[in-house]
């Protein structure tokens, strides 16, 4: 079997753009992986298209000796871009060969662990600016089975926050608790805005909520920053996503930096590598919870990585979407009661409908954390489905 065609897909879903990547091959079988970059579309898209002409001709079940190939070759190969094109790439891959094979892809990665994921929710805060409507959409992702919720509720923070917006955001996070009771388990996500002092402020003065975790309180840049708040929270810190080679990721556990950690399984450069930096993870005791808030073939992905590692702890799911979100895939994936199945289907278990993204076309859009309209932008005209 050989890789006769590389193409690339854009989706557009309001609050960014999907893109996902397929591979096609001589015998018919073809495979699919997903490498958004939030608002980084053409970028990444690029990165694609110019790994093609290596592709070309390669055995798709050489999954590791092509991923490695790939990077080796590549002269500027650090950073999100690259990195995220890898992990799509990496995933068509394994897609393919386990097609071939008839097993799903976590069987490739070494086996599972589990049967079911436990899962949170992302998203089911979107369209809410008041405590109460945060309140109210708490308790309708809890009634759709969620025992976990997780949020942004620091509005437009920018390193330090006034005692306005420290006092709205302690208002926020203290009716959703109310709202749902002490047996949800609340997260909230700080998307690196905080400066140190801050964010142990912040951390210290949130305690009484019982949050499983504050997530990225300080910008990635500094991890030594990162280590300080953990040291002095009495929250559990977690952090990941935007850490990309896995050196940053060994340096985050030597330096006892995170207490939950969350990689990315397309932006640190695929299932394979994700795996490594879980086990590495493992050797600290450290639980992973991978990121995973975009499209429906990303959901897959980190599906089956986390189906296949011993230190998994709970899966991120975008539980409100665009309606069309649905339409551009086929998918086997099945929610029940707050946790997600193992996949059963060959391959990654979800079919890329090509025409249906063209249906969709790219447009840009601007990073909205800070200027207030994150949680208004995520649902087009209002209108919301289940991601999953």
């Amino acid at each position: 079997m050989k890789i006769v065609a590389l193409k690339t897909f854009v989706a557009n879903v309001s609050r960014t753009n999907f893109v996902f990547v397929k591979l096609y091959t001589d015998e018919g079988i073809e495979g699919v992986g997903e490498a958004t970059l939030e608002w980084k579309t053409n970028t990444v898209v690029a990165a694609l298209e110019e790994l093609e002409r290596v592709l070309i001709g390669k055995d798709p079940f050489a999954v590791d000796a092509l991923v490695e190939q790939l990077h080796r070759d590549s002269y500027w190969r650090t950073g999100a871009v690259f990195r995220t094109a890898l992990g799509g790439i990496e995933a068509a891959l394994l897609d393919i060969k386990g097609k071939a094979l008839g097993v799903p892809v976590y069987e490739l990665l070494g086996g599972k662990f589990r049967d079911r994921i436990a899962c949170y929710a992302n998203h089911w805060f979107f369209g809410a600016t008041t405590p109460e409507q945060y309140a109210e959409n708490a308790r309708k992702a809890v009634a759709m089975g969620y025992n976990a919720l997780k949020w942004d509720p620091f509005d437009v923070a920018d390193l330090e926050m006034d005692r306005k917006q420290r006092r709205q955001t302690i208002e926020i996070v203290e009716a959703v608790r109310d709202a749902v009771g002490p047996d949800i388990n609340l997260m909230l996500d700080v998307h690196g805005r905080l400066n140190v002092p801050t964010a142990i402020a912040m951390c210290k003065a949130l305690a009484p909520y019982d949050l499983t975790w504050i997530e990225e309180p300080t910008p990635p840049e500094s991890i030594d920053a990162l280590a300080d708040v953990r040291a002095n929270s009495p929250i559990p810190i977690a952090a990941g996503e935007r850490f990309y080679e896995p050196p940053r990721f060994l340096e985050a556990l030597a330096k006892k930096a995170v207490d939950i950690l969350q990689p990315d399984v397309s932006h640190a450069g695929g299932m394979g590598e994700t795996k490594r930096i879980a086990h590495n993870a493992h050797t600290h005791l450290i639980p992973i919870a991978p990121h995973n808030p975009v499209g429906p073939v990303m959901n897959a992905m980190t599906l089956h990585m986390s189906v296949a590692i011993p230190n998994f702890s709970v899966f991120e799911t975008v539980s409100v979407d665009v309606p069309w979100r649905k339409e551009l895939v086929r998918e086997t994936l099945q929610f029940e009661n707050g946790f997600m199945l193992a996949p059963t289907a060959p391959g990654l278990g979800v079919e890329l409908i090509e025409e249906a993204c063209a249906r969709f076309p790219y447009e840009a859009t601007n990073v909205p954390l800070f200027d207030g309209s994150m949680n208004t932008t995520g649902v087009a005209t209002g209108k919301q489905t289940f991601g999953h």
